[in-house]
């Protein structure tokens, strides 16, 4: 059940990535101006993400969840009647309470397993980021039969349907709270340890990143490749899609071969992808002993795709052994650290899509966004690197936790 709210939450997250598309036309915004509405409800999505996981730490997540779900359903509800740009971005803000419910599910779901398993269960409950792909499958379809403005009613139906199975279909440990005498103070000290920090710029790419793109993927394939909405939110699913449910198996991953070794190889992965979507459409002349020759070099549809599949995978697999890393060092800390690592992975789902807009404006190279993300691919690469790899071997079959990183 936990999964399904999450799947569910995830898709209204998602909401503007399709239906912002009619909404740019009928407004007649720029690139910029889209960034910021498709990115809106990550912003709050993302600054609730830390409270959230705290109160979840007091209060037990089944009641949580429960309410965050239910004070969703007004905002997404009411986006059908929006008529001006600054509707659209308040509704935006409230509707982007679904995405907390990341820190909330993730510490709910992890304290019934054992740590051996957690790491397959928090990738089981983190595959509801797949409600990226079902949107995407389903919002084309009665946004092209009924209108855009009958997609958020439909999804508003839903949220309270699945927020109602959820209260009756879940239960509650009491045990799973932590000691009334824990003081917020108490809950913050962790936020101290230079650890959380570096998981959150981990977690900055490959969830932050993967938010972005998800949002910002149909759009540029009905931009770059000339393709009708319904066609490029199906392509724009071979990315999300996997970016989504595959996460259980990189749960599985890192609890067999270490948080360490899987979102190593997941960083080298995606820097390599992104270095290759980077590549703007090219045309080039160049002096012959035959004359000057004309030459091209672009991505067609199918490459770009496969591509895209790659990326998706892998940044699956770092999604969840970023949280495998937080399940070893910080077991009864999980909501907070959780919460402030979502905080930060959701700010980098926010801050991109706008990032991308402007450089778009700014270069009219689209494919700019990718030559962002593989900076920020880099930085991540680098900082590892220097705080992890240097101390231990990757190639061997020894997992990460039974090294524990050393104080820097």
């Amino acid at each position: 059940m936990s999964t399904t709210a999450f799947t569910m939450c995830f898709a209204a997250w998602m909401l503007f990535a399709v239906i912002g598309i009619p909404i740019k036309e009928l407004l007649a915004l720029n690139e910029t101006q889209f960034g910021l509405l498709i990115a809106t409800p990550v912003l709050t999505g993302s600054l609730v993400r830390l409270p959230l996981g705290i109160w979840t730490d007091r209060f037990g997540g089944r009641v949580v969840f429960f309410a965050l779900m239910l004070a969703t359903v007004p905002p997404i509800f009411l986006i059908s009647y929006a008529t001006e740009y600054w509707q659209f971005l308040l509704a935006g803000l409230f509707v982007g309470l679904a995405g907390g419910s990341f820190s909330v599910g993730i510490a709910y779901c992890a304290r019934w397993f054992e740590r051996d398993q957690q790491g397959f269960a928090m990738g089981v409950f983190g595959a509801g980021n797949s409600g990226a792909a079902v949107t995407k499958l389903v919002a084309p379809i009665l946004l092209v039969t009924f209108g855009w403005q009958f997609v958020p009613m439909v999804f508003a139906g839903a949220m309270l349907i699945t927020a109602i199975a959820f209260w009756f279909f879940t239960y509650e440990d009491p045990a799973h709270r932590i000691s009334s005498a824990t003081t917020l103070a108490d809950q913050l000290k962790v936020l101290r340890d230079p650890r959380v920090w570096k998981y959150c710029q981990y977690y900055s790419i490959v969830f932050g990143g993967y938010v972005a793109l998800a949002l910002w993927m149909t759009k540029y394939y009905v931009a770059e490749f000339g393709l009708g909405i319904e066609v490029a939110a199906l392509l724009a699913v071979c990315f999300s899609l996997p970016g989504g449910v595959l996460r259980a198996v990189g749960g599985w991953l890192s609890d067999r071969h270490g948080a360490h070794k899987v979102t190593w190889w997941v960083m080298w992965v995606s820097w390599i992808c992104l270095f290759l979507l980077s590549y703007p459409h090219t045309e080039f002349t160049v002096m012959t002993v035959d004359g000057p020759r004309s030459f091209e070099i672009h991505h067609n549809v199918w490459f770009f795709t496969f591509l895209m599949f790659i990326v998706g995978v892998a940044w699956a697999f770092g999604k969840a052994s970023v949280f495998k890393y937080i399940a070893n060092d910080f077991p009864k800390e999980i909501g907070a650290v959780s919460g402030v690592v979502g905080l930060a992975g959701g700010l980098g789902g926010f801050l991109l899509p706008i990032m991308f807009g402007a450089l778009l404006d700014l270069t009219g190279v689209r494919s700019s966004a990718f030559m962002l993300l593989y900076g920020i691919t880099w930085v991540s690469l680098v900082w590892m690197y220097w705080t992890e790899v240097r101390t231990r071997d990757v190639l061997h079959d020894e997992a990460d936790e039974a090294k524990p990183e050393p104080a820097h």
